[in-house]
């Protein structure tokens, strides 16, 4: 019950980055090879607003959400958005996300020196429950509830106000969209930054789950979305947040009992099966072409 309990947690986390992650394909249709790096940089933010500001943990929170929002931003202005007023193919921006991703990490080897950083003792408070013998941490407890908040918060937005039915209605067709009187520009913009702050807030969450923040601790998590995407189904919020927490779970478990490397060929069978099985994901839907080939 104690590794399940570690494994929900870190299992919202990785749904919690996947989000955004799918959130963009749903809306964009791309895959965004930079939101690692987003990741890393809502982390460095959360760890410079508590080590050189010395703020507390929740300005920490709000520090990583905004800084990875404006990263995601700053992605799209340079290296997205250029391709789509020029009708590039989706392979166009892999590849310019790619050399993004590259700069990213460049800059953050530089700033960080390479070295790893840990957020000073007492962050976050230790308290610790005990209850039926588990011993649940409050940063636990905050961690899972946080990501309950936010996933329902998103799906308010998308599904229960104007804007969302905006995003919804890029995410169908842009050309429509204009039609209908929306300019999809500030849409994209606004899913980007919706995009980056749930990175970054995931970010901030790894950072002191495991007391590590450094350069390159997004690139892991980057593969890991790539499973949790595929296994939840393409553009499926609910997938992307399912697919986390049993990815998090295989994860600790598989770790706890078997063995570290056993671990990431467990995942990646549990891929291998259902794209077999299921091509769209556990709760994604057959597009009209791959309709016309079953029949």
């Amino acid at each position: 019950m104690q590794q399940i309990l570690n494994g929900i947690v870190v299992g919202s986390v990785y749904g919690l980055f996947a989000l955004g992650f799918t959130l963009l394909f749903g809306v964009n249709h791309i895959l965004n090879m930079a939101h690692g790096s987003v990741f890393m940089w809502g982390a460095f933010a959360g760890l410079y607003a508590v080590n050189v500001l010395d703020a507390p943990i929740v300005v920490a929170l709000m520090a990583g959400m905004v800084a990875g929002g404006l990263v995601s931003v700053a992605l799209d202005l340079f290296a997205f958005r250029p391709l789509r007023r020029r009708g590039a193919s989706e392979f166009s921006a892999i590849v310019s996300s790619i050399g993004a991703n590259l700069i990213l990490l460049a800059l953050a080897q530089q700033v960080s020196n390479t070295a790893i950083m840990r957020f000073p003792f007492g962050a976050f408070p230790v308290v610790v429950f005990n209850v039926f013998d588990l011993r649940i941490q409050l940063l636990q407890l905050v961690i899972v509830g946080l990501v309950i908040v936010l996933v329902m918060a998103l799906m308010f937005y998308l599904y229960r106000t104007g804007f969302g039915q905006r995003i919804r209605a890029v995410a169908y067709s842009e050309q429509t969209s204009r039609l209908l009187g929306i300019n999809p520009g500030p849409v994209n913009m606004q899913v980007f930054f919706i995009s980056g702050a749930l990175a970054g807030m995931a970010g901030v969450l790894i950072g002191l789950v495991f007391n590590s923040v450094h350069f390159a601790m997004g690139e892991p998590l980057l593969l890991r979305a790539f499973v949790i995407i595929i296994l939840g189904g393409l553009g499926s919020i609910p997938g992307a947040l399912i697919a986390g927490l049993a990815i998090g779970l295989v994860q600790t478990l598989s770790i706890a009992y078997i063995s570290s490397g056993v671990s990431e060929a467990i995942v990646f069978l549990a891929l291998f099966v259902v794209i077999v099985v299921r091509p769209t994901g556990i709760f994604g839907q057959p597009t009209a072409a791959m309709r016309v080939q079953r029949a």
